[in-house]
């Protein structure tokens, strides 16, 4: 399957139109850039002369950037912590349009940083800085306020789970219960967080290893046809009794997407990417773009095409990137 250029900029032109909340762990992904000439007479490792620093918004974040950055309004709901990198993150966010009413700021836990060393446009190495979100019943009700008070105008919601503790069954049944008053469509990526029950999800969209793992089944590896991996077919089918989603998307790296519903045959979307770069933040941009897509009125397959395609977009950039609809109007061809 494909997308034309016509269709999607009819679909891309309501995106204006759409406001979604984007609930999760909210993070800083601290990038430091340089060129390696030599190796340290301290310790076999590279020494790294930096050239440039930045941050931009990560986790959570980066989905509500990624909807702003494609024309609709966005916000977040999560919690960071009351020090420098909580302050800078803030600033970004709002640079950037995304509405921060709903973020809990507490001083008992440091703001997530991944700081990512980068050298020659190749990572040397990965340095975070979190603690796992303990939210106590006086903050799971403040928190569930700011939901309810967030969701005001919003045509759909993500559910970011980073494994970080926001991302807590209470929270997860408060906004649920808003979502089926207002009927609003939820959009999950999940992480490691098995034990959480969630019904009445529109789209749930694991990678192949988080996949596996909440279906509890061993990966022996991909075959080239996704269409013919049976061990997928299987985890795709448990996953739907597990969620009851009404689309999984499977995300497959260099071999596109797997999308599965139920009573339906499942459909293999293959990678639109032509060149690759960076992973990194590049399942906030598919949830992003796909949620966006379902709620100006797309159907799950071209909501997944579109999806795919913006992937392909960042993909090609160096760090955490979004795409804008010009970019992904560019790249249909």
């Amino acid at each position: 399957m494909t997308i034309s250029r016509e269709k999607a900029r009819a679909i891309t032109a309501r995106f204006s139109k759409q406001k979604l909340l984007v609930v999760g762990d909210l993070m800083l992904d601290h990038y430091i850039y340089g060129q390696v000439s030599r190796i340290s007479p301290e310790a076999p490792v590279p020494v790294l002369r930096v050239t440039k620093e930045s941050s931009v918004p990560g986790g959570a974040c980066n989905a509500a950037v990624n909807v702003r950055t494609m024309g609709g309004a966005a916000a977040v709901a999560g919690v960071m912590g009351r020090d420098e990198h909580g302050r800078s993150l803030l600033r970004l966010l709002q640079k950037s349009g995304v509405g921060t009413d709903a973020v809990l700021r507490l001083g008992t836990v440091p703001t997530t940083v991944k700081t990512r060393i980068v050298a020659e446009r190749q990572q040397v190495v990965r340095v975070d800085w979190e603690k796992h979100a303990q939210l106590g019943p006086r903050q799971l009700s403040d928190f569930a306020r700011r939901l309810e008070l967030a969701t005001q105008g919003v045509t759909a919601a993500i559910i970011e789970d980073y494994g970080k503790g926001v991302v807590h069954q209470s929270v997860v049944d408060a906004l649920m219960a808003i979502a089926r008053e207002k009927k609003i469509p939820v959009g999950l990526d999940p992480k490691d967080n098995y034990e959480l029950k969630i019904d009445g999800l529109t789209l749930a969209k694991p990678n192949r290893k988080e996949a596996f793992a909440h279906a509890g089944v061993k990966d022996s590896g991909p075959h080239d046809d996704p269409l013919q991996d049976r061990a997928l077919l299987n985890v795709a089918e448990i996953l739907l009794q597990k969620w009851k989603p009404r689309m999984l998307m499977i995300t497959l790296g260099g071999h596109g997407l797997l999308l599965a519903s139920e009573g339906a045959s499942p459909i293999h979307v293959p990678t639109r990417a032509r060149e690759v770069f960076d992973l990194s933040g590049a399942g906030d941009t598919v949830i992003a773009t796909c949620m966006l897509a379902l709620a100006s009125g797309a159907d799950f397959e071209t909501a997944a095409e579109l999806a795919n395609y913006a992937a392909g977009v960042v993909v090609a950039k160096l760090g955490t990137a979004t795409c804008t609809t010009d970019e992904l109007l560019a790249y249909i061809r």
